[in-house]
């Protein structure tokens, strides 16, 4: 149970990390996809385009999906995005930056499809074959005689081994089309690495307090929102213990006194000890109606990002006023507060 323990805080403390190692997998995962995928085209004129292209677009569509669902922050996101403004108020380029740093992430799996699928060339022979002119691979008779319907058919049948009698025209059209989707796959890389390498020169070159703003307030809400969910966790579990409790004290007060005469003393004080935790933790909120009016406010209306500390602003204004000057001080009219002395021991040295 250690073991799960530290693995999970290990993951918890490394979590940027540990989601980047998903998008690692994901993208190995739809290659591995790819090549244990069985391709076979219908080899139909009205169905070679969309199957191919389809191939193309959907499964990196489905991917692009999987990565925001699998990424924590799609939720915080939302929440931050719908959020009544109440006493704090939204920032658009926090939200911006929020779901830029998400949609980077979800976009390596759907490029690494798209990079394998158009090395590949199946599914572009598949999808383009029907745009071939025979013509240009030598065999002028291979066309004659036949109608437009007829000679869409037989292009279309290029992808199919079976189907296609010509195998010399067959091979040098699918290598044909081969080589343009190669050729596309490398300008499609060509075209990510330069734009991620463009983006990360050019950032440096803005205002940098600006990002550091907006993605120190991002790091915040994610946090703010698990804290959350951890102190409501915590004040639900002892808001059970203390209900539980008094349940079985007012029920069973008999059999209560019982226990407490055959327990020992140490027991004794452990229970007052775990009690008096527990009251602890429910914060002065003891109530159903006073939880769903706390959870309502933070949700309609959370506190402002403004963190009082009263005992300075009391010295602070203690300076300026009267009275408040004194009671700050611990004397109000003639009246001293007992404060606590401090020694100070000082220590000489000859050298």
């Amino acid at each position: 149970m250690d073991k799960f323990r530290m693995m999970f805080q290990f993951l918890q403390s490394n979590q940027e990390s540990f989601m980047n190692g998903i998008w690692g997998i994901m993208a190995l995962a739809s290659a591995q996809m790819y090549s244990a995928f069985e391709f076979t085209c219908p080899c139909m004129p009205e169905y070679n385009y969309t199957y191919g292209i389809g191939l193309l677009i959907i499964p990196s569509v489905w991917f692009f999906l999987i990565g925001f669902v699998l990424s924590n922050k799609v939720s915080v996101l939302t929440e931050e995005w719908k959020r009544p403004t109440g006493e704090r108020s939204k920032d658009p380029a926090i939200l911006r930056y929020m779901f830029c740093s998400i949609t980077q992430r979800s976009l390596i799996a759907p490029a690494v499809w798209v990079s394998v699928t158009l090395m590949d060339g199946k599914s572009f022979i598949c999808a383009f074959s029907m745009t071939l002119d025979i013509d240009k691979f030598g065999n002028y008779s291979l066309l004659t005689g036949m109608s437009e319907m007829e000679k869409l058919r037989l292009l279309a049948r290029i992808p199919c081994k079976d189907l296609f009698e010509n195998q010399e025209v067959r091979v040098a059209a699918s290598r044909y089309i081969k080589c343009i989707s190669q050729a596309c796959g490398w300008m499609f890389l060509l075209m990510m690495t330069l734009s991620a390498f463009l983006i990360r020169a050019i950032r440096p070159c803005f205002t940098q307090a600006a990002f550091l703003k907006t993605k120190y307030w991002s790091h915040y809400i994610d946090i703010e929102r698990k804290l959350f969910d951890d102190t409501c966790k915590e004040h639900a579990k002892s808001f059970a213990k203390v209900c539980i409790h008094q349940y079985f004290e007012n029920i069973s007060g008999e059999m209560r006194s019982m226990h407490n005469r055959s327990s020992k003393d140490g027991s004794d004080d452990d229970d007052e000890d775990n009690k008096t935790s527990d009251e602890d933790r429910l914060l002065g909120i003891r109530a159903q109606d006073d939880m769903n009016k706390v959870l309502w406010n933070w949700h309609a209306s959370k506190p402002a990002l403004a963190l009082r500390k009263e005992q300075m602003e009391g010295e602070d204004n203690g300076k300026w006023n009267g009275e408040d000057n004194g009671e700050a001080n611990g004397f109000a009219k003639g009246h001293t507060h007992e404060v606590e002395k401090r020694e100070w021991a000082v220590y000489y040295s000859k050298v």
